[in-house]
């Protein structure tokens, strides 16, 4: 008998009905995933929404000194000596830490085999407690390497892989995942807090050294964060700042770095920055973190925000910024409660998620990688020397006034001889074993010094820092030191010694902007100290080094000409005395090349007039005006006399720049340049080679000539040459075009120049183009608010 429609209908639709209760029960019963590197998909599809919102925001951040959070203030901010940060989870002090003095961590999720990943600060060494829960039977430190303004000067991208190869030893080895650095910030202003930080005023030679750190960083199966992303040039109201940048001047500089070294590298994530950009935070910008970094640019990792950035976690998560770090629960459940209500998609949060659980899976926690707390401290205490001499820039040598003889007797002045800086303050400082002063590195050196002199420095810095007050919290910092008078002993000194030298030290760090007044500007008692100096040897006919150790540009065209040589050190790391010693005495032959220009006064920065922003005192925006035109651009383009332009630096030997060659006198699709570089003196020594291009100015304003290539020679003997070969591209000869929204090489005649500084061009050739060529098409992003023309814009 057949059944009726009706019935036959009820039956399918119980047994429809049972076949969906069966298919429940029997995934009820299925096995959790386990993450793994093949099932993230799964994974993410097997979390609940509260899971998810706990990994898109990090666990918080157990701020040293400040005890945990109680149960009936939880969501209070946290007071660090009048500074006031957002709440911190419960679970960063409840969860023990696995690597104590870590800046912060991920949520783990047990149940799905996802562990919690660790972050350390920073960018000149790792930076972690040396003591952890009182025990001073064993310490974990940490090499102090030098700052990145010193690597970037060494124009060497195989020795700054070497010192991130040794970096990322130290990470791993001490049982954390991501390396919260390097950071590429352009030096738009010499005042900038942290530059010792960054690399240079140049997106090429930025981009090229993240590039070599991070790669050698990831060689150890490690993580690393690029920051802070983008247009975060000063410390000023950071936190709240609008900076207000054309789109060409993002396009060319401000990401053009983050764009090389993404491409060069893939670094496993990038850190978006503090400030609003063009009216928008830019942890919230939607175009700057997932158009341009994601889509554009092909980056295949996560964004997480800095510290703290940011004030909406809805927001952040739309704009593409898939963690919240240092993390607090009401983010997590703002993210809960706007799915839940349809204002944040589920699939947007999905997106987020699995980008980190990409990243999750490639880090040595995952892999259960045993650390051993025992990196090799003594091999990288090596390659920090190493680079730290290479990195210096022999400013002045008149009359060759250095190397030192071997044997001689110096007087050394200045405090900071005896209280050496390593590097910076803040999240770039780092906790070392030690540090070599200049005295010890001088003594190591086989050195003769004024021992009377030196005792009374370190009688006097003894005294001198037991009355300084201690600070009030992480960003506090003592004032300097005031510089002992020696006036009553200089001319003493003069008689007994062979030669003077003069340290002058500046640090700065997170949290502030340096100052003009005795920071920029040296105060009267170091130019009272380097007058009589100058004066009572000068009058023996005995010659006065100055050695600059710094992590920014200084005026020196006030003193210089008072003075026989004058070697920029920078901040050197832990082996600063000894780095130091190497290329006084000699042992190295000095090779840094600036990577950021000296100026002949801060009046003729181009940001010198906007930096840091309106209205004055406590600033809420600041407007490049000077658009692409920042360093070498801009003095080289307004005819304006630097007192050391970008990469300029002296040897104690001689090279000659000859035969260039260009493989075409007509551009198609790429022309190579080759050029031999000699060393004519009488000592080994290197040679950075630097490749400008001049354009053609058709329709749109452009620099006198921007770096397009750079390339280091090797130790060359007396007579030796090398010939070096450089590769320029199309989009090597492309500027950006706002209204095309597109890099364009435009027709005409192009002119390679090639020199050993920005303006000691010693050989130049040109080619041409037949016709324009549109390099690439890009989206529409980062629009100012107000048009190009009312804020003055280029």
């Amino acid at each position: 008998m057949r059944m009726s429609y009706k019935l036959h209908v009820a039956w399918a639709g119980v047994l429809l009905a049972g076949g969906i209760h069966q298919a429940a029960q029997a995934q009820s019963k299925a096995p959790v995933p386990q993450l793994s590197a093949t099932n993230i998909k799964q994974v993410v599809a097997a979390m609940t929404l509260e899971e998810k919102s706990k990994l898109v925001v990090g666990m918080g951040f157990k701020m040293p000194g400040v005890p945990p959070p109680s149960k009936d203030k939880k969501n209070e901010p946290i007071d660090i000596g009048g500074f006031k940060l957002p709440p911190s989870d419960p679970d960063a002090y409840n969860i023990p830490e696995k690597v104590p003095g870590a800046a912060g961590r991920t949520h783990a999720i047990a149940r799905l085999g996802i562990p919690s990943i660790t972050m350390s600060d920073g960018p000149a060494g790792l930076r972690i407690e040396p003591i952890r829960n009182g025990d001073k039977s064993k310490t974990y430190y940490a090499t102090a390497f030098p700052v990145a303004t010193l690597l970037a000067s060494t124009w060497d991208t195989q020795l700054v892989n070497k010192v991130g190869v040794a970096f990322g030893n130290e990470v791993r080895e001490y049982g954390v995942d991501i390396l919260l650095a390097p950071g590429m910030n352009i030096h738009r202003n010499p005042l900038g807090g942290r530059n010792f930080e960054y690399y240079s005023e140049d997106p090429l030679v930025a981009g090229s050294m993240t590039a070599a750190i991070v790669n050698g960083i990831e060689s150890n199966g490690v993580d690393t964060s690029i920051k802070h992303y983008a247009a975060n040039n000063q410390e000023t109201n950071r936190n709240s700042i609008n900076t207000i940048v054309s789109e060409r001047a993002m396009r060319e500089l401000y990401l053009r770095g983050f764009e090389i070294a993404v491409k060069k590298a893939q670094p496993w994530t990038v850190m978006s920055s503090y400030n609003k950009l063009n009216g928008t935070f830019t942890s919230e910008r939607r175009d700057l973190l997932t158009t341009i970094l994601k889509k554009e640019w092909g980056f295949k990792g996560f964004v997480m925000t800095d510290w703290f950035g940011g004030k909406d976690a809805v927001a952040q998560m739309k704009a593409g910024n898939d963690l919240l770090m240092p993390g607090n629960p009401t983010q997590s459940e703002a993210i809960v409660a706007a799915v839940k209500d349809g204002t944040l998609s589920a699939q947007q949060l999905d997106t987020n998620v699995e980008r980190i659980l990409n990243v999750i899976v490639q880090s040595p926690t995952f892999k259960k990688y045993k650390y051993s707390d025992a990196p090799d401290l003594a091999g990288h205490a090596v390659v920090a020397r190493e680079a730290a001499a290479q990195g210096m820039v022999l400013l002045k040598n008149d009359d060759h006034a250095l190397p030192f003889g071997a044997g001689k007797r110096i007087a050394v002045f200045g405090n900071t001889s005896y209280d050496i800086i390593a590097g910076g303050t803040g999240s770039g400082d780092v906790n070392k074993a030690y540090t070599i002063s200049l005295m010890q590195g001088l003594a190591n050196a086989s050195f003769k010094l004024q021992e009377t002199l030196s005792n009374n420095y370190k009688a006097y810095l003894v005294d001198m820092k037991a009355k300084q007050p201690k600070p009030k919290n992480f960003f506090d910092h003592p004032a300097p030191i005031p510089e002992m008078d020696v006036n009553a002993i200089v001319a003493e000194e003069a008689n007994g010694a062979d030669e003077a030298l003069i340290t002058i030290g500046r640090n700065a760090g997170e949290g502030a902007d340096r100052k003009l007044e005795s920071d920029y500007y040296l105060n009267d008692a170091e130019k009272g100290l380097i007058n009589s100096v100058a004066n009572a040897f000068h009058a023996k006919g005995k010659k006065v080094i100055v050695v600059l150790n710094i992590g920014g540009v200084i005026d020196v065209t006030a003193w210089r000409d008072k003075v026989d040589g004058i070697l920029l050190a920078w901040q050197p790391g832990l082996e600063a005395g000894n780095a130091i010693a190497d290329v006084l005495s000699g042992k190295v032959n000095p090779s840094g090349k600036l990577a950021t220009t000296f100026p002949a006064d801060y009046k003729d920065v181009p940001s010198a007039n906007n930096f840091p922003g309106t209205p004055e005192g406590k600033p809420t925006q600041v407007i490049y005006e000077e658009g692409i035109y920042v360093g070498y651009r801009y003095y080289d383009a307004a005819k304006v006399t630097p007192a050391y332009e970008f990469g300029y630096g002296l040897s104690y030997t001689n090279f000659k720049f000859s035969d260039l060659k260009l493989s075409s006198k007509v551009f198609k699709n790429v022309i190579t340049a080759t050029v031999t570089v000699k060393n004519i003196g009488d000592v080994a020594g290197k040679e950075v080679v630097q490749l400008y291009l001049a354009a053609p100015k058709k329709d749109l304003d452009k620099p006198e000539d921007e770096l397009k290539a750079f390339g280091k020679t090797k130790l060359l003997a007396p007579g030796q040459s090398q010939t070096l070969t450089f590769t320029i591209k199309a989009s090597d000869l492309a500027s950006f075009y706002t209204d095309r929204e597109a890099w364009i090489a435009d027709e005409g005649s192009y002119k390679v120049k090639i020199g050993s500084s920005s303006r000691k061009i010693e050989e130049t050739a040109s080619f041409s183009l037949a016709k324009d060529i549109t390099v690439e098409k890009v989206n529409k992003a980062l629009v100012p608010q107000q048009t190009i023309n009312e804020l003055k814009l280029k």
